[in-house]
């Protein structure tokens, strides 16, 4: 694996080639997966780059953490005792266990709701709405409509008050009106917006720079409750409980994973072409590697850990970040 070391300006529009995540069984190659990666700081300059920086893609539930950011500036958090909990399961991408399941509860009874009021699916395996992954952040949706006084039904629509007011927080922190931005329903009902990747790169780094108090207040949550963000075994947990309260990690469904740090205003966001989970886990992993946000050994233990496989078989990270 090979990474260059420097960092500069790059062109946003340009292209450099991509990552290649390959499988091999035994010596023969089986499946390629190709990776865009843009590394960006929070004044929106493309330090690194793999792929194309302009490439789109919707940005699923990496986007969880902007979306909280109403349930804050209402006065919702507040007045429904969210805490740092609230506000972690608000961001979470969860495994639907009992205790993911009570902390969303939580905050819909401290609003006077009910599981029956979210509008997220009851996942195949369940039997509450409460269990799906999403729930926190419908549960933070509906917190924030009934401290607002906005309607509660119709709280997925996008000409709703609440979805306006995370796409206008969204433009803010982008530069762009938030009439611009374009959205679509994401699996679990809630729009969710579709990015340039070094757009959402650009996101990550404000929230690791908490450019904002409410993206401090965010960003905080995540790090002091990792296992609430998505669950015991799963990559954004086991990322964010090695690393000492100092790397953001937030995937999104059809490859999509972003990583920040605080403090120094960097954002990562990394989109493999075909989807693949694996792949862009790989891919999170090499490049912090290059740059140096965790120690080598909780490195070693999250590739042991994360990048199982099967026997006989074995990833390789292909390509390098131009600057």
């Amino acid at each position: 694996m090979t990474l260059s070391s420097g960092y500069g300006r790059s062109s946003r529009n340009s292209s450099c080639p991509a990552f290649e995540v390959v499988l091999k069984r035994g010596s023969s190659v089986e499946s390629i997966h190709r990776v865009h990666a843009v590394v960006c700081d929070a004044k929106g300059r493309i330090l690194m780059k793999a792929g194309r920086a302009d490439h789109e893609t919707f940005v699923r539930s990496a986007l969880k953490p902007f979306q909280a950011l109403p349930a804050l500036s209402s006065g919702a958090s507040g007045s429904y005792d969210f805490g740092d909990r609230g506000l972690a399961i608000s961001c979470a991408s969860h495994a639907g266990t009992a205790e993911h399941a009570r902390e969303a509860f939580r905050l819909l009874w401290n609003a006077q709701l009910e599981p029956d009021d979210l509008h997220c699916p009851i996942p195949a395996w369940g039997h509450s709405p409460l269990e799906h992954n999403c729930s926190g952040k419908h549960a933070a949706f509906l917190a924030t409509s009934r401290k607002m006084g906005w309607p509660l039904e119709s709280y997925l629509q996008g000409d709703h008050p609440l979805q306006q007011e995370i796409n206008r927080r969204v433009g803010e922190i982008l530069g762009l009106p938030a009439q611009e931005l374009v959205a679509e329903r994401d699996d679990c009902g809630a729009p969710t917006l579709l990015l340039q990747l070094s757009q959402i790169a650009l996101l990550y780094a404000h929230l690791g720079a908490s450019t904002h108090a409410e993206l401090e207040q965010i960003s905080r949550a995540m790090l002091a409750h990792p296992k609430l963000v998505a669950g015991e075994g799963r990559f954004d947990t086991e990322l964010m409980s090695r690393s000492h309260q100092q790397v953001i990690s937030k995937g999104g469904a059809e490859g999509v994973q972003c990583l920040s740090r605080t403090g120094d205003g960097l954002g990562v966001a990394i989109k493999v072409e075909d989807g693949s989970r694996r792949a862009k886990q790989a891919v999170a992993l090499h490049l912090l590697r290059q740059l140096d946000w965790i120690t080598q050994g909780s490195l070693d233990e999250l590739e042991d850990k994360m990048l199982i496989i099967g026997p006989g078989l074995r990833l390789e990270v292909k390509g390098e970040l131009r600057a």
